[in-house]
């Protein structure tokens, strides 16, 4: 009994008398579809939330609000260092070698990493927050950065658990706690945000001044107003990650993860701790790297965008205006503010495009175990199953939405951010929406690639990759944005030069390190050809609609007559096999109901 007590780790962590078969774990379209499912209630209320803020506080605010994301994200990334990727695949190792004790020494090692890199972290955003505005010329986002540096920290907090749950293949805990942190950042941002703006407002009205700053109109208290609404509005950001952190620890504490006595006590003897953090830090660094290149081309896109739209303002203003004429409003060019305003129109684009992108990053999430397994066990047959399935159904996702998106941008913006307070960012929006579809596809289509490579152990090929990929974005987005016939769509073009490279280079290093030669007439032509038929059918639909409907109605037949075109194409090009089917929960009856109606073989 004390021998349990010693390797079992504090109490709750374990469910005593449990059975192995008692221990929650998902294939990897089940997991897929836990998270995925998470995925759409989260990105549905961040959509929202995004739609709310852009329609209130338009270009300038969804600016301020992007700028911020743009240094958190490498900062997250360096605070984690790939650490939950490593420790998801420490654990799945281990699991599949029935090394129970080493799992739960993973545990413990990984707390005090996250806990200090999460302070550390945390410190370095607020004071270098202020010297990223400065670079990117907008002093108001000092607000935004402020208010969301706690995430940083709550984050890593979350991170602990994260990459254990989902090392033992359940996805639940994390899929719930990403709800939390959706559903706070939604109702608890946006009143807050809101309430700011009613202040101020109200203070304008009765003294002429916003916060202690004396506004000669509405226009220049709004200015004031902004910053601070979207600095208010990320605090329900902030404390969305604390609670999603609670959230994890009382499920760890309480239910415990399902690994049993009999499954300690029959384990081997753990590595010793110091073997176990070598190995931990040798996975992590290359994977942590690469995470941390590739949000630093997110700050790049950032920055040059920003600096190159403001140095055609100085030096060759006309020419930028030629090419959006009255869209950008006279008082935003007065206040010094194009750039910013034009990031903010970038940014309404990208809320649909991180639609595609977190649908495939769950993907990656679930393969990973999945892949880890297969490779560790040595099963070539169902390494090849596994890798050919996340590959299939990532392509299956991400060409439909990409072509969809080009061919429908302006009536999907529209849609989504209806109202004439936003007319101008729309437009601007889905002209940059049309080429960014093209780039989502091998942006959403690299990271289940590369989490594959980390899964058979080759994690320097990521970072590898994604260093020569982000020389790429720099160098492209710096020579395009600064034409002003191209401006902010160099940063699209950019992306898909970069992720273009990464794709393709990624697929060759997964086959040559695996020796396992998918199918590429399934995984990629197939759906491209499904995906043809949908861009066709959105098109077409979309002009036969606009006849006989108005625009909102026009636009939602024409997806829903995408989306029935596109399945039907699934079937008629037989892009969907039945290992597909048979890892879905319920995979059995839906593939006997397929059978029967001759629509799969």
């Amino acid at each position: 009994m004390e021998l349990y007590r010693l390797f079992a780790g504090r109490k709750g962590s374990v469910s005593v008398g449990k059975t192995k078969a008692g221990r929650k774990s998902q294939s990897f379209l089940k997991g897929a579809m836990v998270l995925g499912s998470s995925m759409i209630i989260v990105k549905i209320m961040g959509m929202v939330y995004k739609i709310l803020l852009s329609n209130q506080y338009g270009g300038v605010g969804t600016g301020l609000f992007n700028s911020a994301y743009a240094l958190y994200n490498p900062l997250f990334m360096l605070s984690t260092a790939g650490f939950p990727i490593a420790i998801s695949r420490m654990v799945s190792e281990s699991v599949t070698k029935k090394r129970f004790r080493d799992v739960k020494q993973i545990h413990r090692i990984s707390v005090p990493i996250f806990v200090i890199a999460g302070c550390i972290c945390f410190l370095i955003m607020i004071l270098g927050g202020f010297i990223y505005v400065k670079l990117i010329h907008a002093d108001n986002a000092i607000f935004a950065l402020l208010c969301l540096s706690p995430t940083i920290f709550f984050g890593c907090l979350m991170s602990i658990y994260r990459g254990y749950f989902e090392g033992m293949r359940n996805m639940v805990p994390t899929a719930v706690s990403e709800i939390i942190e959706a559903a706070c950042k939604l109702f608890l941002g946006f009143t807050a945000s809101y309430i700011v703006t009613k202040l101020g407002m109200s203070k304008y009205e009765a003294t002429g001044y916003v916060f202690g700053t004396k506004c000669a109109n509405v226009i220049e208290a709004e200015s004031v107003i902004i910053p601070i609404a979207i600095g208010a509005a990320i605090t329900g950001i902030s404390l969305g990650s604390l609670f999603g952190f609670l959230f994890l620890y009382i499920r760890y504490k309480c239910g415990g993860d399902g690994i049993s006595r009999e499954e300690l006590l029959s384990s081997p003897r753990p590595r010793p701790g110091n073997v176990t953090l070598r190995i931990m830090v040798r996975t992590a660094i290359p994977i942590g790297l690469g995470s941390i290149i590739m949000s630093l081309a997110d700050m790049v896109d950032s920055m040059l965008v920003n600096i190159r739209i403001d140095h055609i303002m100085q030096t060759n203003p006309d020419a930028l205006l030629n090419v959006y004429g009255s869209l950008i409003p006279d008082n935003i060019l007065n206040n010094g503010e194009t750039h910013t305003f034009l990031y903010g129109c970038y940014g309404i684009a990208l809320t649909l495009m991180m639609l595609v992108t977190a649908v495939t990053q769950v993907f990656g999430t679930t393969a990973l175990p999945s892949v880890t397994a297969a490779w560790t066990s040595g099963n070539k047959e169902q390494l090849k199953k596994s890798m050919e399935t996340v590959m299939r159904v990532t392509t299956l996702v991400t060409i439909p939405s990409g072509i969809g998106m080009s061919v429908l941008a302006e009536p999907l913006l529209s849609l989504i951010y209806h109202g004439s307070s936003v007319a101008d960012e729309v437009d601007i929006g889905s002209r940059v929406l049309v080429v960014m579809g093209i780039s989502v596809i091998f942006i959403a289509t690299s990271t289940p690639l590369c989490s594959m490579l980390q899964a058979v152990g080759r994690m320097d090929v990521p970072l590898k990759l994604f260093t020569i990929g982000m020389c790429i974005k720099i160098l492209v987005n710096y020579i395009l944005v600064g034409i002003p016939e191209i401006n902010i769509q160099g940063a699209n073009i950019g992306s898909i030069v970069c992720y273009g490279f990464v794709t393709v280079m990624a697929l060759f290093m997964l086959c040559r390190q695996t020796k396992v030669v998918p199918d590429f007439v399934s995984i990629f032509i197939k759906p491209l050809l499904a995906g043809l038929v949908c861009g066709a059918a959105a098109f077409f639909s979309e002009i036969l609609y606009d006849i006989f409907f108005k625009q909102t109605i026009a636009t939602m037949l024409s997806i829903v007559t995408a989306i029935v075109a596109y399945i039907i194409a699934l079937f008629v090009f037989r892009a969907i096999k039945r290992e597909d089917i048979m890892q879905m929960p319920k995979g059995n009856k839906i593939l006997k109901l397929l059978e029967k109606r001759k629509l799969i073989r």
